[in-house]
């Protein structure tokens, strides 16, 4: 891999947006140049992906690939063979040749699981071709609405496909009410690098956030994500930009390729709830394949659960926690350390906010806990801290996530700082009441004694457990402060003393800084990369 995981436009922008310090060292760790296991067996999974790639006239397109699960899969870490073709017709219905370049999204609506992979294909045949990696990471999870799929028959073998220059009334009717569309952006620098070629991306939010605003011409806002800014990082070197617009209940594709715009800071951002730029994107071409997929969705499983608060209980200067139980005493979908609870926020304004927030408490019980951590800009954790009261009622999604405890009977380390001690509650809960002997070693990192969430939680787990050892270090430890093991920040020795076996499962989780040295240090120490599990965080609104 190239010295940076970024080519000159991600890092243009993230310069402009003061967070290439930040994110550029974790992204080396994170963007890989192969499939890491866990991905290639996601990729297996799927019935359907979705691709960018060219077409001949270099116009960039996004589509859908589709097959039963297993049409992908990965021979080995550096390849991903695609055994499907796309629908009759498709803007890019025979560009998979040697040589082009894709981007691959796996996505799995239900469960918000997904991964990104860019490469060029290295061979193809008649309806298969087998992708080259070049880059694989993560995406962000945020506004991706959950949905169930289904097989369906196709109504034919080539879908009814029609062109035009504009969108039509009907067909602008469809955008101006989705939540879910995809883009297709692309990069070619002058030096080969593994972030060059095509990237696919999906993009979401409530029922209209994308405004028609003539024939020609849509805009949607952009949200926060993961800041690599891989598909703005694009469009600022190669303004050119495909979209794609799934009608999930009858499987029909509405593809558009042309250039975009982007509003950095103009009212009409300012105007855009959480919004943190708007693209305007200019349309030259569109095609609308009906009834192209033998695939189906549910209608996306917003507000599935009816929840009411029960109990607040401040936990340090700055997080209080929220428990919720359904209405009624009815059962709460089952969930697993590590998870996150989407959660619809109503604010005084009438507007509904969504957040995703670690559950903090533990799993197998009838009721929900998020430990909440107040931001000074933070419009949502400000309203909870202040507006939330015993009684008011929550609309949420189930809880989802892949970062989670896994069975295994090895010892576990969990690692955290900050608020990033959340996930790690639900996990030491699980933990301390296990019956086997396996060896838990919790670490946490804070400023001083009230800005320590949990602590009294913690060592009442501990103490009820013998296998569950507990370490504790305060950066800026006040004089009245106690119960804390050392001062300044936990590192290699601390490890060695509290972790003397390598063969461990360790979970870490907090702001990319610490998981960059938290990795580095298990990864010196012998620990097995792919037993290296983590989370970041940011501010949350």
């Amino acid at each position: 891999m190239s010295a940076s995981p970024f080519h000159a436009g991600e890092l243009r922008v993230q310069e402009r947006l003061g967070v290439r310090e930040q994110i550029e060292p974790w992204a080396r760790r994170v963007v890989r140049g192969f499939l890491p296991e866990e991905h290639r067996a996601f990729y297996a999974q799927q019935p359907f992906l979705v691709a960018a790639a060219r077409d001949d006239e270099e116009r960039p397109w996004v589509t859908l690939l589709f097959g039963e699960p297993g049409f992908a899969h990965s021979p080995t870490p550096e390849t991903l063979d695609i055994n499907t073709a796309t629908a009759a017709g498709d803007a890019l219905e025979g560009a998979f040749r040697p040589g082009s370049e894709v981007g691959l999204l796996g996505i799995e609506l239900a469960t918000r699981r997904r991964n990104r992979v860019n490469g060029q294909v290295s061979n193809s045949t008649a309806g298969a071709f087998t992708l080259a990696v070049g880059q694989s990471f993560g995406n962000c999870p945020q506004h991706i609405r959950p949905r169930e799929w289904s097989r369906a028959p196709l109504a034919q073998a080539r879908p009814d496909r029609t062109e035009f220059d504009h969108l039509p009334a009907a067909l602008a009717e469809q955008v101006a009410r989705a939540d879910t569309f995809f883009i297709a952006s692309g990069h070619r620098g002058a030096e080969p690098h593994e972030a060059n070629g095509m990237d696919a991306s999906h993009r979401g939010g409530p029922p209209g956030f994308v405004t028609v605003e003539n024939p020609k011409t849509l805009s949607f806002p952009d949200y926060a994500g993961n800041n690599h800014f891989n598909t703005i990082g694009n469009l600022v070197e190669d303004p050119r930009a495909g979209l794609l617009f799934v009608d999930f209940a009858r499987g029909t594709l509405l593809q558009l390729t042309g250039t975009v715009e982007i509003d950095w800071d103009s009212p009409a951002v300012a105007a855009s709830a959480s919004a943190q730029r708007r693209v305007r994107f200019h349309l030259e071409r569109v095609i609308s394949l009906e009834k192209a997929l033998p695939l189906r969705w549910s209608t996306p499983r917003t507000n599935a659960l009816s929840l009411r608060l029960v109990e607040r209980t401040q936990e340090s200067a700055d997080v209080v926690s929220f428990s919720f139980e359904a209405h009624g005493g009815a059962a709460l979908p089952a969930w697993r350390p590590g998870q996150h609870l989407p959660i619809h926020v109503p604010l005084g304004d009438g507007t509904k906010e969504t957040r995703t927030y670690s559950l903090s408490g533990a799993a197998g019980t009838n009721r929900y806990r998020i430990s909440v951590k107040r931001e000074k800009h933070g419009r949502v954790s400000q309203w909870l801290h202040e507006h939330a009261q015993l009684g008011s009622d929550f609309d949420a999604d189930a809880p989802a996530g892949d970062f989670v405890l896994n069975d295994a009977d090895r010892p576990v380390l969990l690692w955290s700082t900050g608020i990033g001690v959340t996930p790690m509650m639900a996990m030491l809960h699980a933990t301390a009441a296990e019956p086997g002997p396996r060896h838990v070693s919790f670490l946490h990192g804070a400023r001083d004694g009230a800005h320590h969430a949990l602590a009294d939680e913690v060592r009442a787990l501990a103490r009820a457990a013998p296998h569950v050892r507990v370490h504790v270090a305060y950066s800026q430890p006040r004089a009245e402060d106690s119960g804390y093991d050392a001062t300044g920040r936990i590192g290699r020795s601390t490890i060695e003393h509290l972790v003397p076996d390598t063969n461990v499962d360790a979970y870490l989780c907090g702001p990319v800084a610490f998981l960059r040295e938290g990795v580095e240090t298990l990864e010196a120490l012998g620990v097995p990369p792919d037993q290296i599990h983590f989370e970041s965080f940011g501010p949350v609104g």
